[in-house]
């Protein structure tokens, strides 16, 4: 398009319009000034609209020559992102306008002089030069450190004893029954320790070391009765004596086992340090106390037992016979006896006349629900009972008690009274400060009663925080619950924390359970429920 007296130059990237007055020249519009642009070779750059317009009307108007720049060169932008952390770094590229484009080497220039020189990804820089214009698009990352691993402890036995009570979020214990001992020989493998890593140093885009925190390198617990390392591998421990394996921390222990036939005036009574497996009967008036687990394959006839671990008697126990365990007790059957667990009391049959306490649970008749019941005597657990049929009308009165834990009271009592004692010396040491500061210090005591006071608040504190865990563990006695199978029968006095009902008509299956807001219901198999003590 050749318009008279309208002609356009370059100088150093930008596009100047030159007018010069001419009558024979028809009327120009801004169409026609975008199509000699684009004639001359300037289409690409950046166009100047409003200039091109104004200009189009000057040239029509204007009787004087001008000149004015409506276009300009801009070559392709880039820029480089580095994160605060220089883990990452982004380009972002706009096109060229009539300039010059980004190529591979324009961005290897740039990571250059911004210092950038690990994980560049050549593929990521490629595709950006190849789409010509991307926002925030990442072409280089840093490696994060890769920290240590902690020493590892794997038993190698799958029935090593674990008496470490596992509670779920109801807070019941996954109470695993016995099937027998397993016993280790001198020389067998128990556990085998991976020791700590360093980790992987990392780096930052810009080759700084990234320094990775080493793991917590744990070695055997020092206290591990009957089992050492061994000699060839410090790493594998193995059993010293033959006995039974019980996991530790860091470690595992190896407990003597004594096997006896009977527990009876022949045998004596029986006191060890150990795991004691009775193939027969524990007869009438005989003891057997024992650090680790009893086993019992017979019946338990009006004696007494004490274990540091768990109980187990595969017939009944009977006769007014008393068993105390640390952790679970388990029997097929219990009568007229006396039988505190640390964790569960489980009874495969019924329980008739006995006095029961867990400190978690205490479940009946799970084996043989058709026969298993809970008549008289009385059950006391923190979370859960349940039971077929609880209660009898040929029995007396079944005493139920729930959502207790006389060990936790125990202890919220003393810390009570201690916190009490400690705020009263805290509040008598401030006030001898302040008494001081104001009237004097002739023996320069203020700065040795300051830190005693220091001392005193952090007792405190600390017992503030006990405290708070205590009621904590209190706090989930609320889940606790009474569930029957079949059945309540006869009269059964149910006490769920400090709510007490009265059983003195049949229900059927359902669930006791205490609702703050409602109190003490029972809610039967349908999902029926019904107040029995209001909150």
């Amino acid at each position: 398009m050749n318009l008279n007296g309208i002609t356009l130059t370059e100088s150093d990237g930008r596009v100047f319009l030159h007018h010069q007055p001419a009558a024979d020249r028809p009327p120009v519009d801004a169409t026609m000034l975008h199509s000699l642009l684009q004639e001359a070779g300037f289409g690409q750059c950046l166009l100047y609209k409003e200039v091109i317009a104004a200009s189009a009307v000057d040239c029509n108007t204007l009787k004087t020559p001008f000149v004015v720049q409506v276009a300009e060169r801009r070559d392709a932008c880039l820029e480089l992102e580095i994160a605060p952390d220089e883990m990452v770094v982004q380009v972002s590229l706009s096109p060229p306008q009539g300039g010059k484009a980004i190529s591979l080497e324009d961005i290897h220039e740039a990571l250059k002089a911004a210092g950038v020189v690990f994980g560049i990804n050549e593929a990521a820089l490629i595709h950006a030069c190849r789409v010509g214009q991307i926002a925030h698009w990442p072409v280089a990352s840093g490696e994060p450190a890769q920290d240590g691993q902690d020493a590892a402890f794997d038993a190698l036995l799958d029935l090593t004893a674990d008496r470490a009570p596992k509670l779920n979020d109801s807070g019941l214990i996954d109470y695993r029954e016995h099937s027998g001992i397993v016993v280790v020989r001198p020389g067998e493998p128990l556990m085998r320790r991976t020791p700590a890593t360093d980790g992987v140093p990392g780096h930052t885009v810009k080759g700084r070391e990234l320094s990775p925190r080493p793991g917590l390198d744990l070695s055997f617990s020092s206290q591990l009765e009957g089992a050492k390392p061994a000699s060839a591998d410090p790493n594998l421990l193995e059993a010293a004596v033959a006995g039974q394996p019980v996991l530790v921390e860091h470690g595992v222990i190896v407990e003597p086992v004594l096997r006896v036939a009977e527990v009876n005036m022949a045998s004596g009574n029986i006191h060890f340090e150990g795991t004691v497996q009775v193939e027969g009967d524990v007869t009438h008036g005989m003891k057997v106390q024992a650090s680790g687990d009893i086993v019992i394959n017979g019946a338990v006839d009006g004696a007494m037992l004490e274990a540091g671990g768990d109980i187990h008697v595969a017939g009944g126990i009977i006769a007014k016979s008393q068993v105390r365990s640390q952790g679970a007790v388990s029997a097929r059957f219990a009568e007229a006896s006396s039988i505190h667990a640390g964790t569960v009391i489980s009874i495969d049959d019924m329980a008739l006349g006995c006095e029961l306490e867990s400190l978690n649970q205490i479940v009946i008749g799970d084996k043989l629900p058709q026969r298993g019941c809970l008549m008289g005597g009385s059950a006391t657990a923190m979370m859960l009972l349940r039971v077929p049929l609880l209660g009898s009308n040929k029995a007396g009165i079944t005493v139920v008690k729930l959502g207790a834990n006389a060990k936790l009271q125990a202890q919220l009592q003393a810390l009570d009274e201690r916190l009490l004692k400690e705020k009263a010396t805290e509040e008598n040491l401030q006030k001898l400060g302040k008494h001081l500061a104001t009237a004097g210090d002739p023996k320069g005591m203020l700065e040795r009663v300051k830190a005693t006071w220091r001392q005193a608040v952090q007792a405190w504190s600390k017992s503030l925080n006990e405290r708070r865990e205590l009621e904590e563990q209190m706090a989930v006695m609320l889940k606790a619950r009474v569930e029957v199978v079949q059945g309540v029968d006869g009269a059964v006095d149910l006490s769920i924390g400090s709510k007490l009902a009265r059983l003195r008509k049949e229900f059927s299956d359902g669930v006791f359970l205490v609702d703050p807001a409602e109190g003490l219901l029972f809610t039967d198999a349908a999902g029926r429920a019904q107040v029995l003590v209001p909150a």
